[in-house]
């Protein structure tokens, strides 16, 4: 039977990116409709405000202007996540920090200049700072690109911070007039299922029995079609990462504020606090497992961070069921965003692992039901590892730590909470630096650049080698042109929210 009717069951971030998706590679294909189910009465989560580089490339191939975008869902450029006190404050001071810089280095730079960094002594720069000017720019407070670069290009690699619920509004409106996908608003309120076990029809409360050939679940924490009616099963990793809980809230401030070009991760005694700046307010959450620290414990930890500018602001508590799901795609249903599953925010790996899903999903979709077991083992394949390996990016975060001051960091270094993958690769990295042949899968999230600047952000002990008289002449050299490039982004670069002004006012060169 050929796949004509498509529905996707939520909105939301990831229900609209999702639309866009599978809305442009459905005009490929004559006949076959994309229609959005969402409930009027269900609000979205609504946390997810940060993205990564990738979401640029997503953004411009579906035609969205990055002048629009930054308009209308109040942006923010994103260059790096600031970790603040992630190791020992005895040790390393109050305050420490690294940057997971999002302008990967060149590889030659890779080659020559990590060695340089693990066997020269006394030297005083971060690893960071060692290998990009990037690292200058972000504590400069400068922006990646000029007012003159074109859309979606820049000097230095970026994301953005964004504001979900008109980040949602803008794909809504780009899938709906572009991509015809149909948009209704109803309740689902029971599914029907067929003899072989697929999902034959909806029943609404507003629009009756709705029928359709291919079902996408981006109904959230309450994924509807793969929980509650396919009844797939729910991979936990809390053992594995051990935070479940956040307090959330939305702070206002001027409008002449300084603008971090970065999202900043303060680590505290069981868990971290995230901190991002948009145009006109900052979205704080505090990140903890409740199994170290009590919400009122929580509630009072933050209301010391957000000091004076807390005033009578209100928490919002949401609970984290930290996994996935054993399959992302079941017969003629597959799950999108937190329906897939969720890890906690570190990294911003929601928004990233819902387009790294759909982008996928839009390879191959499937254009009759004869298609649909052989995709399904092709798509649950490649997803259920790229969740694994994400799993062992987040916990390398904290498995690295020094920190000692809490039974949560203690427990984070326990052996029995690290995944085999990620103790196999640890081991390895102790004598060698790490390589790109380490990472061989086309479904790595991260990649070698992502894992050296957290693994010598926190000055984890690899063996270094002998530089040659060679190795080391070579390295002093780029370090010199890398001065140069630093004197001149420096002085090139605007002001962050210097730029955002401008490009209110007068906005981008589109390409």
């Amino acid at each position: 039977m050929d796949i004509k009717k498509v529905v996707i069951l939520g909105g939301g971030t990831a229900g609209w990116m999702a639309a866009n998706h599978i809305g442009k590679e459905m005009l490929k294909r004559p006949g076959v409709s994309v229609t959005l189910i969402e409930s009027p009465d269900i609000p979205p989560i609504g946390v997810g405000e940060g993205t990564v580089p990738d979401i640029r490339k997503t953004l411009a191939s579906f035609g969205i202007s990055e002048t629009d975008f930054i308009k209308e869902c109040d942006v923010t450029f994103k260059q790096s996540i600031k970790f603040v006190n992630w190791m020992d404050k005895d040790k390393h001071g109050e305050n420490n920090f690294y940057h997971h810089l999002f302008d990967a280095p060149h590889p030659q730079d890779i080659k020559d200049l990590t060695p340089h960094w693990l066997c020269t002594e006394n030297l005083t720069n971060s690893y960071a700072e060692h290998l990009s000017s990037q690292h200058l720019i972000c504590e400069a407070g400068l922006a990646p690109k000029g007012i003159t670069t074109p859309e979606y290009q820049g000097d230095l690699a970026y994301a953005y911070h964004l504001n979900a619920g008109k980040f949602a509004q803008l794909l809504a409106k780009n899938a709906k007039e572009k991509f015809a996908v149909t948009h209704l608003f109803a309740n689902v309120v029971d599914v029907n299922l067929a003899s072989d076990g697929s999902i034959s029809s909806l029943l609404t409360d507003k629009l009756g029995q709705l029928d359709f050939d291919f079902y996408i679940d981006c109904s959230g924490f309450e994924s509807l079609l793969i929980d509650k009616t396919l009844k797939v099963p729910f991979v936990d990793v809390s053992d594995t990462l051990l935070i479940n809980s956040a307090l959330v809230v939305q702070v206002p401030t001027q409008a002449d504020s300084d603008i971090p070009p970065y999202t900043i991760a303060t680590a505290h005694q069981a868990g971290w606090i995230w901190d991002i700046a948009l145009t006109n307010r900052r979205g704080v959450g505090f990140v903890y497992s409740d199994s170290y620290m009590s919400d009122e414990e929580a509630s009072l930890k933050l209301d010391h961070y957000l000091g004076d500018s807390k005033q009578d602001l209100s928490y919002r508590k949401i609970p984290m069921k930290v996994g996935y799901r054993e399959k992302f795609w079941h017969k003629n249903c597959l799950a999108l965003g937190l329906a897939q599953g969720f890890l906690e925010p570190l990294e911003a790996t929601s928004i990233l692992l819902t387009d790294f899903s759909a982008k996928y999903l839009t390879q191959r979709f499937p254009s009759c039901t004869s298609q649909l077991e052989s995709l399904e083992q092709r798509f649950n394949h490649a997803m259920v590892y790229a969740w694994e390996r994400v799993v062992d990016f987040i916990k390398l975060h904290y498995c690295l730590s020094d920190r000692c001051d809490s039974p949560f960091w203690l427990a984070n270094k326990d052996i029995k909470t690290i995944p085999d993958s990620l103790q196999k690769k640890l081991k390895l990295w102790q004598d060698f630096t790490p390589v790109r042949d380490d990472f061989f899968s086309q479904f790595e999230v991260f990649y070698l650049e992502n894992f050296l600047f957290v693994l010598y952000g926190m000055n984890y002990n690899t063996q270094p080698y002998k530089n040659t008289t060679e190795e080391t002449k070579r390295s002093l050299e780029r370090l010199k042109v890398r001065g140069n490039i630093d004197l001149y982004l420096k002085e090139k670069l605007p002001n962050h929210r210097e730029l955002l002004n401008k490009i209110k006012e007068f906005g981008l060169q589109s390409i």
